[in-house]
């Protein structure tokens, strides 16, 4: 149950599942204990997975090369993985993690046909949404920015988690997640 604080009253998930009843799936685990809560994780933050169940946001450096936010060096290793589904957010003053007393967390993965809705603040509403509405069949690739939030700016086929749908209004966007990792050398083979 999400409890907002009584400061913070009309706070709304902002993270809402749309297509995710078979497509998607609440991965559960631990946040990282080594995470300097520097910034905000919201509802739709982009994660990376650490081990098998610590996860750790996911985030890129000016350059847009991937950084380990918990020591701020390169990691070749980190991975988008999902999207948080809690709240770890000191300075809204909602805290779902702390509060149980056991750091569990629980993050949002799935395939291409899982479809979230994604509140603002919980993307990059400083990026230039303006005209990336695919009206060609193309993709736009999302990845994190420098504190975690789904961005297009600096995405390319390795670090995207998912890829942008729509762009509703200023405070909302349609994403739908991508695990493939397009950069790869494999490709998918059909009717097998």
């Amino acid at each position: 149950m999400f409890r907002p604080t009584v400061a913070n009253p009309a706070q709304k998930r902002t993270l809402r599942p749309i297509y995710a009843q078979h497509q998607a799936t609440s991965y559960g685990g631990f946040l990282d204990p080594a995470w300097g809560r520097s910034f905000d994780i919201l509802p739709g933050t982009v994660m990376s997975r650490k081990t098998a169940e610590v996860f750790t946001p996911f985030t890129t450096g000016s350059s847009g090369t991937t950084v380990n936010s918990a020591s701020v060096l390169p990691s070749a290793n980190a991975r988008p993985f999902g999207l948080a589904a809690l709240f770890c957010a000191p300075t809204l003053g909602i805290d779902e993690v702390t509060a149980t007393g056991t750091n569990l967390f629980t993050v949002w993965t799935g395939g291409i046909d899982a479809v979230f809705e994604v509140i603002a603040p919980a993307f990059d509403t400083a990026a230039n949404w303006t005209g990336l509405n695919p009206t060609d069949g193309g993709r736009t690739l999302l990845t994190a920015n420098s504190v975690g939030l789904l961005t297009p700016t600096g995405a390319t086929n390795y670090n995207a988690v998912a890829e942008l749908l729509d762009v509703e209004s200023t405070d909302v966007i349609l994403v739908r997640l991508n695990p493939f990792n397009f950069a790869s050398s494999l490709t998918a083979v059909g009717n097998s």
